[in-house]
């Protein structure tokens, strides 16, 4: 079952923005987000807004076909909104669900519609996520041709009863070949998506995920530790006592292994949960995310952040179509955030990254807690650091959100 949207104030039929914000447009780098929120099957511990066909239903406005239609007239809510002071696209993310379902042309279509109206920068990255099982090498190289730069693989494991315990539905080598597929495509760079801390995974089966991942050749790795989210089917089969939830100290054991790996392998972390061959390889678009720069979410349930002003979609494909076909906004709810709920909300995104935060950001009484930090080993000392940045220690990052906690006032 998708999560819940967020509560917030009624967002304009017209999308319009607060004028302090319309002021701000252009002042960072613009990126866009694709949501597609299609799945041939719903892996059990995913809580995303996504959509099997048999949940979807009949509805047209609801069906794959069409669906680039309906995004492509959000792109243009989008180009009336923010006015003629919006930057060239710098980054371009399809996410999901699985955007590799629609056919390689219709993303394409999505990328050419835009740069029709906003432009993309010279060097602009723009990326797909895809499943393994869900392109093939002509699609791949179709996706290249159509000006997609960068692909993400969402391989989890290597292994087949973790794979079978996600609901996953790729064979363990079939990452690798995509993979493969991939670098053949011409892509610039190759990524792989692993989860560690799945119910019965051992130590040899995470030592085995992460040897296939790094045998396969990508240029950039995330590691995420599975999270029980309320709702799902996972939740309810460990709830029934049918599965173990993931224990704390196998979850960190298995972090420090992945960067112990990754790190021999030539792959750098560059953020708590992301590994890069080197900066050019780093996600430019989740760093527009860290960094608070202003993005554009396009699709049922897609996220939009502008300037402080933060607004989210009607969650139902069906609904984000009849919104659209009325001439309304899909925004179902927005909050526009003060100074300080910036502020924090920075400390808490920009401490994440390896060239960590400035301490500048942080209030007077805040700073004077940095050195108890540095003390227990979470945040690096003044000599081996940047100057004048907080930045995590490896066990810091084991417990990067405890150390937030920990720092704000």
């Amino acid at each position: 079952m998708p999560s819940a949207l967020p509560l917030g104030d009624p967002a304009p039929a017209d999308g319009h923005l607060p004028a302090e914000v319309r002021g701000a447009v252009g002042q960072t780098p613009l990126a866009v987000y694709l949501h597609v929120p299609f799945c041939t099957t719903r892996c059990g511990y995913c809580d995303f807004n996504t959509y099997t066909a048999p949940e979807l239903g009949p509805d047209p406005g609801a069906s794959r076909a069409g669906y680039v239609e309906r995004a492509i007239g959000e792109l243009d809510l989008a180009r009336e909104v923010l006015g003629p002071d919006a930057p060239p696209v710098s980054t371009v993310f399809v996410g999901g669900g699985t955007p590799t379902l629609l056919p390689p042309a219709d993303l394409g279509r999505f990328l050419a519609a835009v740069e029709e109206r906003f432009g993309l920068a010279d060097d602009a990255e723009v990326t797909t996520e895809s499943n393994p099982d869900s392109v093939d090498a002509a699609g791949l190289a179709q996706l290249r041709e159509a000006g997609f730069t960068r692909v993400s693989f969402g391989m989890q494991s290597a292994v087949p009863h973790v794979l079978a315990t996600l609901d996953r539905v790729h064979t363990p080598g079939r990452a690798a070949r995509a993979v493969a597929d991939a670098w053949a495509a011409g892509f610039d760079h190759v990524s792989l998506d692993l989860i560690y801390g799945t119910p019965g995974e051992s130590a040899q089966d995470w030592s085995t995920s992460l040897d296939a991942a790094l045998a396969a050749g990508p240029d950039h790795v995330s590691a995420y530790s599975l999270i029980v989210e309320e709702g799902t089917r996972l939740a309810t089969r460990v709830r029934r006592g049918e599965l173990p939830m993931p224990d704390d100290d196998a979850l960190a054991d298995a972090y420090l292994a992945a960067d112990d790996r990754l790190s021999a392998a030539g792959l750098t972390a560059y953020e708590v949960s992301n590994w890069a061959r080197d900066d050019a390889a780093r996600c430019r678009h989740n760093l527009a995310y860290w960094r608070g720069h202003d993005w554009w979410g396009v699709g049922p349930g897609a996220h939009s952040h502008v300037a402080g002003l933060r607004w989210w979609n009607v969650k139902h494909p069906a609904a984000y179509a009849a919104r659209l076909a009325a001439g309304e906004s899909p925004a179902a709810g927005r909050e526009l955030l003060d100074a300080d709920q910036r502020r924090v909300e920075r400390v808490l995104l920009e401490l994440r990254l390896a060239e960590g935060l400035e301490e500048d950001v942080l209030t007077a009484n805040e700073r004077r807690r940095l050195p108890d930090l540095v003390r227990r080993g979470l945040l690096e000392p003044a000599d081996t650091s940047p100057s004048g940045r907080a930045v995590l220690t490896r066990s810091g990052r084991l417990l990067a959100d405890g150390v937030v906690r920990d720092l704000l006032d």
